[in-house]
């Protein structure tokens, strides 16, 4: 009884919360009509009452950027179409150009069964854009002899305007569901230093051949962000993780958890980004799809920031190579610490050091790919307490791709407490002439391969106290100078050592 009357008091609370109709205020529901004076006359209006909700009804409306108030719930009815405004100057000007942005406020909700449409399109034309993060692609593309062309925004450089669909910055208590976000020419979604942040069944979709730079979730510097049962197709990467100082000082991401979602990118699908210089931290992500993607997982730091405190666990994952100008290389699982400097080549004062990757557990993890899943760490920082658990990799050639670059199904380099358990590799059908080892091992200190399958050589190159232990191999092979204490237990395969190992380095028993 006690229940019931909570729920009539919560439902004639809502009730009595005032609604602001769109076309009270001369919204017309036609598109060629500018409906950025209405729209924002409603927002305006709500949140002088101090709130309620912004009603979109079913129609088409174009607009330019809208500033959301405290207190403002914008909810987009089903058969509500809400368009970014073709004409730049309806945005701000500079980075700060969003449809729907919000700025110190709290308490809003941009909710409905309705669509946010960017309008993005986009040319292919001959490359011009130097960019030093994909040189390595760009040197095998131009090795096939073929018409350098890529994606670009239309008119890009040509002081075009490129909104994000929704910015929102330092607000607090933010719940974003129901809404289809489509064809965004920035970035979809787009919080910094929010908290208590919710984004709930939302669609984002954009151009998976085309649309670069239409990233679809991005949380930089927030705390306590959930994000559920979602599905996000997208050009670029579909969920990053930044704690960078694009809006402000770059804070720390903070107690995350992603459930119940499908992701595809012709990017990275999860990205921990390598603009971190701060902290990535207590995130847990479970449940999730990866489907039709270029890299599936990545962990990248290039500005010295800490990556720490990850779950990833239940997580299916299909990638393969996209073209040349993307991010990735159809690799599963990808680790890297970089210097920003050792990437472009910029000098930069006081650069920070190396940045750190620890304490990250992946598991249970089924994995689909043309690409070799590298887990590299730094010569001055490497990586410290990861776990590979339950984790099966599949490795095919794709025949159509426009080139292949895979030698070995799985490499780790720089690495300490590396831990992989009940891991299998598998090479399918058809086979790529380039294919070498199963996995490469190189400069790695207390590791634990327990039930580890690799069905072609092995090779462990200056390791440090390493227990194999029931796994099978057709070859191990040890060698560098410096490996010492490895231990080889109840474990199938040759077993081969460099003249340079030490006698007594390697013990099988």
């Amino acid at each position: 009884m006690k229940l019931c009357v909570v729920i009539a008091a919560c439902a004639a609370q809502l009730a009595a919360q005032p609604v602001f109709n769109v076309k009270d205020y001369g919204a017309t529901g036609r598109k060629q009509d500018n409906a950025r004076v209405a729209l924002q006359q409603a927002i305006d209006a709500c949140g002088r009452a101090g709130g309620g909700t912004v009603y979109v009804p079913p129609g088409e409306y174009t607009s330019g950027q809208l500033r959301l108030r405290s207190g403002v719930r914008f909810y987009a009815e089903a058969g509500a179409t809400l368009f970014a405004s073709l004409d730049g100057k309806e945005f701000d000007t500079g980075a700060k150009a969003a449809l729907l942005y919000a700025e110190d406020v709290h308490d809003i909700a941009i909710e409905g069964r309705g669509t946010i449409d960017g309008q993005a399109s986009y040319e292919w034309k001959p490359n011009d854009f130097v960019d030093f993060y994909i040189r390595p692609n760009q040197l095998l593309m131009e090795a096939t002899g073929k018409p350098l062309l890529r994606s670009f925004p239309a008119s890009f450089g040509k002081e075009s305007v490129y909104p994000r669909l929704v910015l929102l910055l330092r607000c607090q208590d933010v719940r974003i569901s129901g809404l289809k976000f489509l064809r965004s020419r920035s970035w979809t979604i787009n919080p910094y230093a929010c908290k208590h942040l919710t984004i709930d069944g939302v669609y984002i979709y954009s151009d998976q051949k085309m649309a670069v730079w239409a990233d679809g979730i991005d949380p930089d510097s927030c705390q306590d962000v959930h994000i559920s049962n979602s599905t996000i197709e997208t050009g670029d990467d579909a969920l990053v993780f930044y704690s960078a100082d694009i809006w402000g000082p770059a804070l720390p991401v903070e107690n995350v958890t992603v459930t119940n979602c499908r992701l595809s990118s012709s990017s990275s699908a999860i990205k921990f980004c390598d603009g971190n210089s701060n902290a990535i931290r207590h995130v847990a992500i479970d449940n999730v799809v990866i489907t039709n993607s270029n890299r599936g997982l990545a962990f990248m730091v290039f500005d010295g920031g800490v990556v720490e405190d990850v779950v990833i666990s239940n997580i299916t994952i299909e990638t393969r190579r996209f073209d040349w100008f993307w991010w990735g290389d159809g690799d599963p699982i990808h680790f890297n610490i970089k210097r920003r400097s050792e990437v472009d080549g910029t000098r930069r004062e006081k650069e920070p050091p190396a940045g750190i990757i620890r304490n990250v557990s992946i598991r249970n993890v089924i994995a689909h790919g043309t690409g070799t899943s590298a887990i590299n760490g730094h010569p001055d920082s490497w990586l410290d307490g990861i776990h590979l658990d339950n984790v099966h990799l599949f490795v095919s050639h794709d025949p159509q791709a426009q080139y292949e670059n895979t030698q070995s199904a799985l490499t780790l380099r720089h690495a300490r407490n590396f831990t992989m358990r009940d891991v299998d590799i598998h090479w399918d059908k058809p086979e790529s002439p380039s294919w070498e080892d199963g996995m490469q091992v190189e400069d790695v200190k207390d590791l634990l391969l327990d039930g580890v399958d690799v069905p072609t050589r092995m090779t462990l190159k200056n390791v440090e106290n390493v227990t194999v232990r029931q796994s099978r191999t057709p070859e191990l092979s040890v060698s560098g100078a410096n490996s010492r204490n490895v231990r080889v237990v109840d474990s199938e395969g040759k077993l081969t050592t460099g003249p340079e190992v030490a006698k007594g380095s390697v013990v099988r028993r």
